[in-house]
């Protein structure tokens, strides 16, 4: 067998870490898991130093209550 090398594009890979294309794909999952879960849960995308992050997050105290006696996000990642 031969002995293959690449090297890693490392602009790329951030490029592809943070772009718009990966705040899409992470909007779209991140509005699925709120739709799941109910009222009073909220969505957000940042990007962060090394790539675009979303967070879904209990907003009401009914929701957090919710969410501590059913794992109501945890259920909803699917």
């Amino acid at each position: 067998m031969s002995k293959m090398k690449f090297k890693l594009n490392s602009a790329g890979v951030k490029e592809l870490l943070k772009g718009q294309a990966m705040r899409d794909i992470l909007t779209e999952h991140a509005r699925g898991v709120v739709s799941r879960a109910g009222k009073g849960y909220s969505a957000d995308i940042y990007v962060g130093k090394n790539r675009a992050n979303a967070m879904v997050k209990a907003e009401t105290y009914q929701a957090k209550s919710d969410n501590k006696k059913n794992n109501t996000l945890l259920k909803a990642l699917r």
